[in-house]
């Protein structure tokens, strides 16, 4: 029945959004349980719960730090009783009119992964727009309007980042040849995602957390559990990039800035028979990275004694997400792993990208300012670029064996873009390597000893 179908949207300081979605799901779905899991500020969790009393049947999971869209909705799979059949929502949608529900059950056969908005998209999760070569491509499931049976979804990679939070998913069904199985296209919610004249069933004008904090928030979701001091150990999030570029048969992996164990928690979920170490600087973190791991050290790394780096001559990757860029000498450090690396050894990174198209149209502007996280971090020390990374690995004794851009939908860069393009071509500069090279917000990469 459609009344026992839960419902869960994922928030971020959107308040009024959401209270706008809750009321409009009320007016013409009075029982079906309402989940929200938000991850907003806390003056705007006391204006999220002002705008519910009264509401009947919702649920306020509040997790004091922003979780992300897929991290989110990768909680709700593993924490909340979804039952059989479930609707995700993003928060800036409005229900015009009943039926949308019925429809979409209708639609959802047994077995398949869900139903909604399936479009085409590049590996990297860009829309293939009109006219552009469809391979290689894959069917994406958009996560603003669908409806699951959370069983299926927990066969496959979990929801993970905000920008295209389902690309793992779909890249596994894809792999797997089952995307014509599991996914079903439903004309009539790419219409309304369109915010047509005349929607059909749902008005989604796009106001979410781009619109109101100005960014996708993507540069790390662990950072803003740093802030907040508070650690989730039933649904940490990690960076599955990074998890993807680490060899699956890797038994011996040493992680630096392990931070709470989200990535620790993932290997050994992957493969029960990989020992993770881990070197976490902060002592609260590393108390509660010892949930995951299998030792951890609250050192930092660049204070190791020489010979300490010998007890770690066993470890097969070495792991830093996001940490380079933190390091006084990030150079030395590889070149100290690389002294112990046992042969066939590899470090598998994160970097930030500073030649992202943001950071480029920050400066010709002048306001290149640090900021409390994201590409601008005032605790970076270091920046990188594509070429720079490679150099710098290439000059510790290194070479890249596995990596990719991490790559979300920004839609601001629309304008900045072919000034970038343009500045490289009065340079004498390849404009094409140029606009690629500003599009990664980050780089996931693996280098194994030269």
């Amino acid at each position: 029945m459609p009344n026992n179908v839960p419902i869960v949207t994922v928030s971020y300081n959107t308040p009024d959004l959401v209270c706008n979605l809750v009321r409009s799901i009320r007016a013409f779905y009075p029982a079906n349980p309402i989940h929200i899991v938000d991850g907003s500020d806390s003056a705007q969790v006391d204006a999220l719960r002002e705008g519910l009393q009264g509401i009947p049947g919702v649920e306020l999971h509040a997790h004091g730090f922003n979780i992300h869209h897929g991290p989110g909705i990768a909680w709700a799979l593993q924490n909340l009783p979804l039952g059989e059949r479930c609707l995700f929502l993003d928060s800036d949608v409005t229900l015009l009119k009943p039926g949308m529900l019925e429809d979409l059950l209708a639609k959802l056969q047994p077995g398949m992964y869900g139903v909604g908005c399936v479009m085409s998209v590049r590996p990297d999760g860009i829309n293939v727009r009109e006219g552009e070569p469809a391979d290689p491509s894959l069917l994406y499931l958009h996560p603003a309007c669908m409806l699951c049976h959370p069983a299926v979804m927990l066969q496959w990679p979990l929801p993970f980042k905000h920008g295209a939070p389902m690309l793992a998913a779909m890249q596994a069904i894809h792999d797997a040849g089952k995307s014509a199985e599991l996914l079903g296209d439903v004309r009539w919610v790419e219409h309304d995602f369109a915010n047509p004249v005349e929607p059909v069933f749902i008005s989604h004008p796009w106001q979410g957390t781009v619109q109101r904090s100005g960014s996708y928030n993507l540069d790390s979701p662990d950072r803003d559990i740093r802030k907040s001091g508070q650690y989730d150990t039933t649904g940490i999030p990690f960076n599955a990039d990074l998890l993807n570029v680490i060899q699956p048969e890797t038994q011996r992996v040493i992680e630096v800035g392990c931070n709470v164990g989200g990535l620790a928690a993932a290997l050994k979920r992957r493969n029960a028979q990989c020992h993770v170490v881990g070197i976490e600087i902060r002592e609260e973190a590393a108390r509660s990275a010892m949930q995951h791991c299998d030792a951890v050290y609250a050192l930092d790394v660049e204070a190791i004694p020489e010979t300490a780096f010998q007890q770690f001559s066993d470890r097969q990757c070495w792991v830093f997400g996001d940490v380079l860029e933190h390091l006084t000498d990030p150079w030395k450090v590889l070149k100290r792993i690389r002294a112990v690396l046992p042969p066939g050894g590899s470090v598998a990174v994160c970097l930030p990208n500073m030649q992202h198209w943001s950071v480029q149209a920050r400066l010709a502007i002048g306001a290149l300012r640090y900021e409390e996280g994201g590409l601008l971090d005032r605790t970076h020390l270091r920046w990188f670029t594509r070429q720079t990374i490679l150099e710098m690995f290439d000059g510790c004794g290194y070479r890249l064996v596995a990596g990719h851009p991490r790559i979300f939908d920004e839609p601001q860069r629309a304008a900045a873009l072919p000034w970038i393009k343009g500045l490289a071509q009065a340079l004498g500069v390849d404009p094409e390597q140029a606009e690629a090279d500003a599009l990664p917000m980050q780089y996931v990469m693996r280098f194994e000893a030269a």
